[in-house]
């Protein structure tokens, strides 16, 4: 089950890291779905979200600890470069012998580190597809990490909302299909 978990993580990261080097010079201030983020703001988001990975699986700090150390711009000059170097942290953090039986003290409380991966895994598969409508690219998402986005999210998608973490979730049409019943549960219309 880890090395299965492990695999998904790792493919939802290569998937958004072929997105962010899709990423045109001009495009970096465009619009994405997420109404309040720019291509960069949403990018800097998910390079944010796996640096967090090494101090808190790794290391055992909380978020207290950590502070505001992985606040504001994490792109720099090299947007891609920062993908590149966080998502490596993040598998390889996540990847350490015995790294997903951890407890990871999170901003909601403590976690296995497994539902962490598993948790941020699904997160940058929705915003691989935030991504990709905001750069024009093709928005389907591999049918197997839909599949995987859609077994984590179900059990608390009526709370991502409240969360502010999202969207409030959209009615999902008659004979839907994965992908859109994934991103009506997180409030994107696909």
């Amino acid at each position: 089950m880890a090395d299965t978990l492990l695999a998904q993580h790792a493919q939802a990261l290569e998937y958004f890291g072929g997105l962010v080097h899709a990423v045109g010079p001009e495009q970096w201030d465009g619009p994405t779905p997420c109404t309040e983020w720019t291509v960069r703001d949403l990018v800097n988001h998910v390079v944010g979200e796996q640096l967090w990975v090494p101090p808190l699986v790794t290391e055992g700090l909380t978020v207290a600890e950590v502070g505001g150390a992985l606040d504001g711009d994490l792109l720099g000059d090299d947007p891609a470069d920062a993908w590149d170097r966080g998502a490596a942290g993040a598998v390889a953090a996540f990847g350490a012998p015995g790294a997903l039986e951890r407890t990871v003290k999170l901003s909601y409380g403590d976690a296995k580190a497994a539902a962490y991966c598993s948790e941020l895994a699904a997160d940058t598969v929705v915003h691989a597809w935030d991504l990709a409508r905001g750069i024009g690219a093709d928005d389907r998402i591999p049918a197997e990490l839909v599949e995987f986005a859609l077994k984590e999210i179900a059990p608390y998608a009526d709370g991502l909302a409240a969360s502010g973490a999202y969207a409030e979730p959209l009615e999902i049409p008659a004979g839907a299909d994965a992908q859109t019943r994934l991103l009506a549960m997180v409030g994107r219309k696909g």
